[in-house]
């Protein structure tokens, strides 16, 4: 599959048969908006919306900061692959990931094939990262430690770009990034 830009033809590599949509799944950096575009897309859609980070705590009894502090994130990713996949399997779904679950390399992989799916990345500057989460940092401590916080969002970015979709949302409001992942993923 080939990564495309918002104006791009979704998730068909040229020779592939084109599988209907079924269901979108978002990635991206802290702040890029997944937790807010991704219920306003499902609405759009009449699909329901799913935050892995809320299932994994709901099911875990913990937070995310504290499976973290228990087990370490080695333990966590797991956790977090196993979870995706269970979810990425359903129907009318729109799906938002944990900022740093395409680092593990079986789920990417997991969520570049699966039959259905675009993998949607909402693509911010680390600027508009630390705006958009300032007053954030007693739920996201890495925010504090910056030279740390850019070397993640460094290392990231490329996982992100593998996506079937990248779009630029520095500027865009809630409802314009649903529009541009709808008219990218063909639905609008």
């Amino acid at each position: 599959m080939t990564n495309q830009t918002e104006s791009g033809t979704g998730a068909v590599a040229p020779g592939e048969a084109m599988t209907p949509l079924r269901r979108l799944v978002l990635t991206g950096f802290m702040g890029s908006g997944k937790s807010t575009v991704g219920p306003l897309l499902a609405q759009r859609l009449g699909w329901r919306f799913i935050d892995v980070d809320n299932v994994i705590e709901a099911e875990a009894e913990a937070t995310i900061a504290e499976l973290f502090a228990r087990h370490g994130e080695a333990h966590f990713r797991e956790l977090e692959h196993t979870t995706i996949a269970r979810l990425a399997g359903s129907d009318g779904l729109v799906l938002a990931l944990g900022g740093g679950a395409i680092e593990h390399a079986a789920t990417r992989e997991l969520l570049l094939t699966a039959p259905g799916a675009l993998l949607v990345h909402l693509e911010v500057e680390l600027a508009t990262t630390l705006a958009r989460c300032r007053g954030t940092e007693g739920t996201r401590p890495i925010l504090a430690d910056q030279a740390n916080l850019a070397r993640r969002y460094e290392r990231r970015l490329p996982l992100y770009r593998e996506a079937h979709v990248s779009i630029p949302v520095d500027g865009l409001t809630p409802d314009e990034a649903v529009e541009a992942i709808l008219r990218a993923a063909r639905l609008g």
